[in-house]
C-alpha cells in the first residue's frame, strides 16, 4: 500500500524555501512534487527524510529541479540518488539526528519552519 505524499513548504532562519517531503514519491503522485516545487521560487532546500521510496518519476521531478535544489536525505535513498548522478549536481547532506535545525537534523526539529503550508497529494 502506497504511503500518502505530504508536502510542507517553510522557510528556513536565512529566508531559504524548505519543503519537507513525507511518504512515498511516485508515478502516481510525482506531478503533486514538481507542481509545487515549480510554485517555490529560487533555491529551495528539500528535505527527504521522511521518504520511504523514490521511483525514476520522483527522480525525474528532481533532476528537472536540480539547478536551484539542495537535498537532505536519508541513507535509505543515497545509494539511488549516487547510482543516478543527481549528487553530481545537487548539494546532499545526510540526515544526521544529533543536529537539529540545520540540513540533516530531524524533520520534526528543523529550525525556521514557521508558517508552514501543507500540501497532502494523491
Amino acid at each position: 500500500m502506497t504511503i500518502p505524499l505530504t508536502l510542507t513548504r517553510g522557510r528556513r532562519a536565512d529566508g531559504t524555501s524548505v519543503l519537507t517531503v513525507v511518504g512515498e514519491i511516485d508515478q502516481s503522485n510525482a506531478d503533486t512534487l514538481a507542481t509545487t516545487l515549480e510554485g517555490i521560487p529560487g533555491r529551495v532546500v528539500v528535505d527527504l527524510a521522511g521518504v520511504e521510496y523514490l521511483d525514476s518519476a520522483g527522480l525525474n521531478v528532481l533532476f528537472a529541479h536540480s539547478t536551484r535544489l539542495e537535498l537532505v536525505v536519508p541513507q535509505l535513498l543515497a545509494p539511488l540518488l549516487s547510482i543516478s548522478g543527481l549528487t553530481e549536481l545537487v548539494p546532499v547532506h545526510p540526515v544526521r539526528a544529533s543536529t537539529p535545525g540545520t540540513p540533516g537534523g530531524q524533520p520534526s526539529e528543523r529550525r525556521g519552519l514557521a508558517g508552514r503550508e501543507r500540501h497532502d497529494g494523491v
